[in-house]
């Protein structure tokens, strides 16, 4: 699994023109799965992003976890994460999962963030989505699971 995680003021996912996920002051989590990934990548990184310390304490410093800001998440499936772009011109994605697997770990990943009774939206799997956000910072990071 791969996340693209940014820390935002305020994000929204739209489908079809009808935005489905919300969330003011959080974190943007762009979420790839990888073929082979299991529940137990999806449980690290979930527990990772609730503890990770991105948000500012009251002196200016990253010592605040997504649980301390009572932030928000929206999360966002992006298999591209995997494109692989180092041969030819066109962007190979044989190391994602496929589709199956990876609506079934990404609808994973997001109830157990909800778990955390902290605001949890989440985008659409497989449809065309507008992400519009208002980086806060900007913060970003980029995560990987240890397989």
């Amino acid at each position: 699994m791969r996340i693209v995680l940014q820390r935002v003021k305020e994000a929204r996912v739209i489908v079809d023109g009808e935005t489905v996920g919300r969330i003011g002051k959080g974190l943007l989590v762009f979420l790839a799965i990888a073929k082979g990934d299991t529940s137990c990548e999806a449980d690290r990184l979930v527990d990772k992003v609730l503890e990770l310390r991105v948000f500012e304490d009251s002196g200016g410093k990253m010592n605040l976890s997504a649980r301390d800001a009572n932030a928000g998440f929206l999360v966002v499936p992006q298999f591209t994460l995997y494109g692989d772009c180092r041969k030819g011109r066109r962007p190979s994605f044989d190391a994602a999962a496929d589709p199956q697997q990876g609506e079934k770990l990404y609808e994973h990943f997001v109830a157990r963030l909800k778990n955390s009774k902290l605001t949890v939206a989440s985008g659409r799997f497989g449809a065309m989505m507008d992400v519009a956000l208002v980086n806060d910072g900007p913060v970003t990071f980029i995560l990987d699971a240890d397989h």
